[in-house]
């Protein structure tokens, strides 16, 4: 999201675009085909079961890149859901209008080989793989509706970057608790070969439990690994707390605070793993 370019001639008002499938060429499909198996080797007993399911019952497992026609086929019959293309980041009103109708959007484009283990901007493979899975668990699902309808009110309430924290340290680089440790569920992260590993092993980064004002005041890198993840106790919790939080005070309790440290860890966190931050330091050093 948070994006203010026109919107191209060929997108519809509401910045949707064909997903054109016949366009991908063999080698687009090739590179599906090979994160994807990268990916599904790797993330048996890491991420959180209900992201399996969801790979198995939409059958994502399929070769090339899936057909969105398909895709939304079969979460609608689950979830209500539908995936939609766009062509590139959207304005925020856009964005949260989607999901407050509970259509996901998505790039049509994928990446190069050179790009195959980092680009800037998300592609058709951190859209669908990192996103679409969990869209077909219900409880999940409805957090992405009530995510989408939150939007739409901060927007009038000057909120929208401390929602958009929200949506950094769940949606896309969230863990979650699970009866055998900690798993992944962040699209962020699953869509991540190397941060598939570093959120669960790298001694570098803090892990601290989910607090809502608290993910509210802490800022996110968007060009690296996290230094810090959240930990959610379950999909439930998450929604309980997006839906039973009277959202407009909490913005203003947070405006009034000074924001906390990416890296910084609070005498009243809860705390799973107080990193070392190595990582970060031996970027910076590098630089």
């Amino acid at each position: 999201m948070a994006h203010d370019a026109k919107r191209p001639d060929h997108a519809a008002p509401d910045w949707t675009v064909p997903q054109e499938w016949d366009h991908y060429t063999a080698a687009d499909h090739a590179m599906w085909d090979k994160l994807f198996d990268r990916q599904a080797r790797l993330l048996p007993g890491r991420v959180a079961p209900e992201f399996l399911a969801g790979l198995d019952v939409l059958r994502m497992d399929q070769p090339g890149v899936p057909r969105f026609d398909a895709l939304s086929e079969r979460l609608m019959k689950l979830t209500g859901w539908r995936v939609v293309a766009v062509p590139g980041l959207i304005p925020d009103d856009v964005f949260f209008d989607h999901l407050a109708n509970r259509r996901f959007v998505c790039g049509n484009f994928i990446r190069t080989p050179d790009q195959i283990d980092y680009l800037q901007e998300p592609d058709v493979f951190h859209d669908v793989f990192g996103h679409v899975p969990l869209l077909a668990h219900p409880v999940f699902a409805d957090y992405m509706q009530a995510y989408g309808q939150g939007g739409q009110r901060a927007g009038a309430l000057g909120a929208i970057e401390r929602l958009a924290r929200l949506y950094w340290y769940t949606v896309e680089f969230g863990l979650i608790r699970h009866n055998e440790g900690l798993r992944i569920f962040g699209a962020g992260i699953v869509s991540s070969h190397g941060e598939s590993l570093f959120a669960l092993d790298d001694p570098s980064p803090n892990r601290i439990g989910f607090d809502l004002k608290r993910v509210m005041r802490t800022g996110y890198r968007i060009d690296d690994y996290q230094q810090t993840y959240f930990v959610i106790d379950s999909f439930e919790d998450l929604l309980r707390q997006t839906l039973d939080t009277d959202l407009a005070p909490l913005y203003a309790d947070v405006e009034a605070e000074a924001d906390i440290g990416i890296a910084s860890v609070l005498p009243e966190d809860h705390v799973f793993t107080h990193g070392t931050q190595a990582y970060a330091r031996a970027q910076a050093g590098g630089q």
